[in-house]
């Protein structure tokens, strides 16, 4: 296999990483040990904001909750905010109401909200592809799919691939968060999780040059949206070695600060 030899010179070693997404996370434990492994400044940032949609912009959308009983749900941010609408717009959570999600990290943020153990919930293993199956058994059933203004085309897709009869619920958007304070801060990796954190970062700086900056991008479309902007992607995930981003940065740092 040919080496891309342009992302083997610019392997040099990382002192500090900048990680695109907010500290409380339970998934942050595998950056921190990587951090004190290798004596990393790392810090966590999130690049965008979620904003609620009102219940009177929502109700413009003329789409009546009460009248679905099965949701699907692609994040915590959906769950956070279909729970914060059915509040604002006084309906009833319905103990019979069935809730797919397209993960277990997703699907346990639902006991937040509700009793898990006592309600109908499906979880998939990771993305919306592993949940269509799900999906496809409950015959003649219509989905209401909470999301943010920006949704990534791959679940429309998936969806309308499977001739799963689905409605749209936007009940969030996704804003660029202000990061005035980093104007004059530098990091060795940059950490992407969606195409919006990376159109964030050309808002807040729009003169913004990679030069020997690492960027590291999970999910096909934030690697797109990098290209987009001609960003060097020196991380992929998920790859055929590395499923998780904490897996795929701990094999780059251990290389790149190999003996250095």
């Amino acid at each position: 296999m040919v080496m891309d030899l342009s992302l083997v010179e610019r392997k040099r070693k990382v002192k500090s990483i900048l990680v695109s997404q907010p500290e409380a996370q339970v998934g942050n434990v595998p950056y921190l040990q990587l951090a004190e492994k290798h004596k990393i400044k790392l810090d966590f940032r999130p690049f965008i904001e979620v904003k609620g949609v009102s219940a009177a912009e929502f109700r413009k959308d003329k789409i009546s909750i009460i009248e679905f009983k099965s949701f699907i749900f692609t994040s915590r941010n959906a769950i956070e905010n279909f729970f914060r609408m059915c509040e604002e717009m006084r309906v009833a959570i319905n103990p019979n109401w069935k809730f797919f999600c397209t993960s277990e990290a997703v699907a346990f943020y639902l006991q937040k909200f509700i009793p898990y153990r006592k309600r109908k919930i499906y979880p998939a293993k990771s993305n919306i592809n592993d949940l269509v199956p799900m999906l496809k058994k409950q015959r003649g059933e219509h989905f209401l799919m909470p999301t943010s203004d920006v949704l990534n085309p791959e679940v429309p897709a998936a969806l309308e691939a499977a001739n799963i009869k689905w409605t749209r619920a936007v009940m969030f958007q996704t804003v660029a968060a202000d990061l005035s304070d980093l104007k004059e801060v530098t990091y060795d990796m940059l950490v992407f999780f969606s195409p919006e954190g990376i159109k964030s970062l050309f808002k807040n700086f729009p003169g913004f040059v990679q030069d020997g900056t690492r960027i590291a991008a999970f999910g096909s479309t934030s690697h797109q949206a990098a290209q987009d902007h001609n960003l060097i992607v020196d991380i992929t995930v998920p790859s055929p070695k590395f499923a998780s981003m904490a897996q795929a940065l701990e094999a780059y740092v251990d290389e790149a600060n190999k003996g250095k």
